[in-house]
């Protein structure tokens, strides 16, 4: 299905990810979630049936319900409401796709973290500090931060991305649009681990993405998706 959506006319390039393709359409792109796995920056051969249509659904809600908290990219999942050339392809795009403006992407994920696991866990275990901050006082693995941390990497184009620290992050880009995304990040992580711990689930630390049409930015990627 790739290849025959990908040589539509309207598609000016298109570009298979680990687990999504991005079809170009010129000031919008169409993105289609699937059901590859992919860890560690390996894609496994085996799918997991409808897996895109679920992470697909989620970013659609929490884009939906975020907005009034920053923009987003985020323009419609319905079919009909697509460009005439992809509605052909409906039974496979509904529930898997949405259409999304094109930004100028920031080079960054904006990671925040509520809980002391996962990769942090290691580092924190190694050194004590998290995202480079040097945290004094003594903690157990998965135990809750006071306040979430921001703690973003750069978002290599080959190779595994690399952690740095909140002063190199405000270094790289305007001082008032990296004060700008950090909030937005804390804010959208705040709303959403309220949201999802009256549902009995513990959101640990998630990641942003952002990106700009001219002086806009605008949340874009996918959202709170596992």
């Amino acid at each position: 299905m790739y290849n025959e959506i990908s040589q539509l006319p309207l598609v000016q390039q298109s570009r298979q990810g680990k687990v999504r393709d991005i079809y170009d359409l010129g000031e919008t792109l169409l993105i289609v979630s699937t059901d590859r796995i992919s860890a560690f920056d390996v894609v496994f051969p085996t799918l997991i049936p409808d897996k895109g249509k679920i992470l697909n659904a989620i970013s659609v809600y929490f884009f939906n319900t975020t907005k009034d908290i920053v923009p987003n990219h985020f323009i419609t999942a319905d079919i009909s409401e697509y460009p005439v050339e992809l509605q052909r392809f409906g039974e496979y795009l509904e529930e898997r796709s949405m259409l999304v403006k094109k930004t100028r992407v920031i080079p960054f994920e904006c990671i925040v973290r509520g809980y002391l696991s996962g990769s942090a866990w290691k580092e924190y275990k190694k050194s004590n500090t998290i995202g480079g901050m040097l945290i004094a006082e003594e903690m157990q693995e998965s135990q809750k931060f006071p306040n979430p941390l921001f703690t973003p990497s750069t978002k290599a184009e080959k190779g595994h991305d690399e952690n740095i620290s909140y002063r190199e992050f405000m270094s790289r880009m305007d001082e008032s649009l990296a004060v700008h995304i950090k909030d937005k990040s804390l804010e959208l992580y705040s709303y959403a681990h309220d949201l999802l711990l009256k549902k009995g689930i513990i959101l640990a630390d998630t990641k942003f993405e952002f990106g700009t049409i001219g002086s806009e930015v605008l949340l874009i990627d996918e959202l709170f998706t596992p």
